[in-house]
């Protein structure tokens, strides 16, 4: 009964709610819930009902007080330990699991954390070290700033030269770049994965850089750096700074969170399946010449009018094709029985690219398979489905994962043909 009044907590409460600021140790993927135009934030993480747990598009591990709840992708086998989601995270966020030792028990997810830490770590980077003004208090002959009266009376009478004063400075030493400065040494003290923090050139120029910009660093001071990072980022220019600094904070509070030290905290990591299957599929169809189109900085966009007005973003696109990444279940449906939105939304960009074929991208159960294509009347062009197999039966996470770079080969080979 207990585990339900938590469970209670959490369900019914739409996404965007719960990653409020009142829950910064909820982390859910991707971070920007509108980027992408399908109301990520209005959906919720799980419902109780009679005494029964519905969940809807979301996959991770979420956890409130000592009840904590692991939700699968649906379209991974129950025995599978799940290998499908971790598998698109490698693919994602570019993480080679098979140098780690993957463990796949009930807190696995959250231990992920420390494996996203280097794409975090390296998308605030681009941006620049982070900076900010902070007070300085000095007391030597090179006065630059405003006198401390009081202090210089106390500390250099009899006069010996030096003088007390205090000056606002630009630094790059500060409370964001000492929090993560701390998240990398516990990183690279953790048994398994300190060699990621040297898993590409990109990733061992960022370690270096904050190191070299955190000279105070100093391990004692991890608490007073953990409560001086509470309260949000909101700098405007270092937008990535913010996911950034959360991760940081779940990293280093992973012990207090995983053992329910704060009894009114809602925690946790969570991955949207659409954006999660879309951002995999993008890691297969780029190697065929798809545009991936990003919302949040404009790239990709096509406009529906000659004057440049209604921006859209299709999935994936490319001279005379056009696909739609769709996290359903379309194994072994006919193409007319797509449902109308979807169908119409994928018309509507070939009709606007010109493009004599489109479809669909699912993912595929193992009695699954696509159905045949069907030519479109009017302007003409032909639209079907294409799928991968996500259920495989294997002994370990990497014979998973030759399977499906079996299933992405034959993927890329049918589009192939197709284009011929």
């Amino acid at each position: 009964m207990a585990h339900l009044d938590n469970l209670k907590k959490i369900a019914g409460r739409s996404i965007a709610q719960l990653c409020s600021d009142d829950h910064p140790n909820l982390l859910v993927f991707p971070q920007s819930l509108g980027e992408y135009g399908d109301k990520i934030g209005d959906g919720y993480i799980l419902q109780v009902d009679e005494n029964a747990v519905s969940t809807g598009n979301i996959m991770g591990y979420i956890g409130y007080r000592n009840t904590k709840v692991r939700i699968m992708s649906r379209f991974a086998q129950e025995d599978s330990r799940d290998y499908f989601l971790h598998y698109m995270l490698q693919k994602v966020f570019a993480i080679n699991l098979f140098d780690l030792k993957y463990n796949a028990d009930k807190d696995s997810i959250f231990d992920f954390l420390i494996y996203l830490f280097p794409s975090f770590l390296k998308r605030a980077m681009r941006q620049g070290l982070y900076k900010e003004y902070q007070t300085r208090r000095y007391n030597d002959a090179n006065v630059r700033g405003r006198i401390d009266v009081s202090r210089h009376i106390r500390q250099n009478i009899p006069f010996a030269g030096r003088v007390a004063y205090s000056t606002r400075e630009y630094v790059y030493d500060n409370h964001v770049s000492q929090l993560i400065r701390h998240t990398i040494e516990y990183v690279a003290r953790h048994p398994y994965s300190g060699g990621i923090l040297h898993s590409d050139e990109a990733t061992t120029e960022a370690v270096t850089q904050i190191k070299e910009a955190t000279p105070t660093y100093n391990r004692q001071d991890l608490r007073r750096v953990i409560s001086q990072n509470l309260r949000p980022l909101s700098h405007p220019y270092y937008s990535e700074y913010r996911n950034l600094q959360r991760l940081c904070l779940q990293i280093l509070r992973h012990e207090e969170l995983k053992y329910g030290r704060d009894d009114d905290e809602i925690y946790g990591i969570l991955f949207d399946g659409a954006w999660l299957w879309e951002e995999y599929l993008n890691t297969v169809l780029k190697n065929c010449g798809f545009v991936h189109p990003q919302n949040k900085v404009f790239k990709g966009r096509i406009h529906l009018f000659t004057d440049g007005s209604c921006p859209r973003y299709p999935d994936f696109y490319r001279n005379d094709f056009v696909l739609d990444a769709k996290y359903k279940g379309y194994g072994n449906t006919e193409i007319q029985n797509v449902s109308g939105d979807d169908l119409h939304q994928v018309i509507a960009y070939m009709y606007r690219l010109k493009a004599r074929r489109g479809g669909f991208v699912v993912p595929l159960r193992k009695d699954e398979q696509t159905t045949s294509w069907k030519k479109l009347d009017g302007y003409g062009g032909s639209m079907g489905i294409y799928g991968l197999h996500t259920e495989h039966t294997c002994e370990s996470f990497a014979e998973f994962a030759l399977k499906m770079e079996e299933e992405e080969e034959s993927l890329k080979q049918q589009i192939k043909n197709d284009t011929l």
